[in-house]
């Protein structure tokens, strides 16, 4: 779930990409907005001493997310035609090869809100919690969803220590290191045009608010989860680390990819309807753990299988008038398939601890 630094992951950082994100160096440690082509990064700032561009808030991405899809655009195409000429004289003299920089979280968090869109996670994790393969009442209507933690949110590559808490054992309940610590491969969005306190967004207008997409990782702790679930649901066991993905992926960029979603088995309510039938996206999804220098995949999964999209999450988030802020996060929950080799977390891949 990390970006490396390889020959594949640099081919997917072409023309048509273009993500921003937020990187320092180790010449300059202030951290600022860039870009990245292939194998090197752009600093928009070096990008503008050049007069190559307009200036812009060149410290972060957060002043470029109110200015609307429109603004967006317009900056990802200048990039583009800059970055054709990355070879050469002033272009070229603003590379920075990706090994050179350090990656922090690529936006300002607001606030966070994580999901449960996977119609497969949800059952395979109540499999193996409860061994009733069940869905709640309420997933077939809405997308389940609570407010997760900003303060622990981290950029990629920081360390995650286990955290401590209680949790049930053959001896009771009792207090230690968890023993079940988890990872969550998940997709989220990032908002850019801000909503109005007391205005839902229709849905037909969710993609005006994304500014872009990220990778997340929802690191859970399942003991101390399982014992505080009920009756407010996860709170230490989910607040002790979230990572990020360095890069912010457009919209635009996604366009191509973008299809119809697995029929929904009931009708949703009239505010979860779009006459926008293609709102999910045919991306793969890999997770690898690795030991010892060695890397395995234990997920391969895909963004089309899940039964909510990022639209219903931002229809239903919105709601009830609750507004949304620019940098605000919307994470879609585990990307799970139904097969094996497709679950998107321990707790699924092993059944809760029974098949390791």
């Amino acid at each position: 779930m990390s970006s490396t630094h390889g020959e594949d992951d640099d081919a997917q950082f072409g023309l048509t990409n273009i993500p921003f994100g937020i990187v320092s160096t180790q010449e300059d440690s202030t951290p600022k907005a860039a870009t990245r082509l292939f194998s090197h990064v752009f600093r928009l700032s070096d990008l503008m001493s050049k007069g190559l561009m307009d200036s812009l808030d060149e410290q972060t991405t957060s002043a470029l997310l109110k200015l609307g899809r429109a603004k967006h655009r317009e900056v990802r195409e200048l990039l583009q035609t800059i970055l054709r000429r990355h070879q050469e004289g002033d272009v070229a003299a603003c590379a920075i090869s990706v090994a050179d920089v350090t990656y922090h979280i690529p936006v300002t968090v607001g606030d966070l809100s994580d999901f449960s869109c996977s119609k497969d996670h949800v059952l395979n994790a109540g499999e193996a919690v409860t061994g009733i393969r069940q869905l709640p009442p309420g997933f077939p209507h809405f997308p389940l969803g609570y407010g997760g933690r900003c303060s622990s949110i981290v950029p990629p590559g920081t360390s995650i220590r286990r955290p401590p808490g209680q949790f049930r054992s053959q001896d009771g309940v009792v207090f230690g290191a968890s023993r079940a610590v988890d990872f969550e491969l998940e997709v989220a969005c990032v908002i850019g045009q801000p909503s109005s306190f007391g205005e839902p967004i229709d849905i037909k207008d969710a993609d005006k608010h994304i500014f872009g997409f990220l990778l997340l990782n929802d690191w859970s702790a399942r003991d101390i989860q399982g014992l505080e679930m009920n009756p407010l649901g996860p709170f230490n066991g989910k607040s002790f680390g979230t990572s990020l993905s360095p890069w912010i992926i457009t919209p635009e960029a996604l366009e191509p990819f973008r299809v119809q979603g697995r029929q929904k088995e009931a009708s949703p309510a009239s505010y979860l309807q779009s006459n926008q039938s293609a709102n999910h996206y045919a991306i793969s999804l890999n997770a690898e753990i690795e030991a010892d220098g060695v890397r395995t995949v234990v997920c391969r999964s895909r963004c089309d299988w899940l039964y909510w999209s990022v639209h219903d999450m931002i229809a239903h988030q919105t709601i009830n008038g609750c507004p949304l802020n620019a940098g605000d996060i919307l994470a879609t929950g585990t990307v799970s398939g139904s097969e094996v080799g497709s679950h998107g977390c321990l707790l699924e891949i092993t059944k809760g601890g029974k098949d390791l």
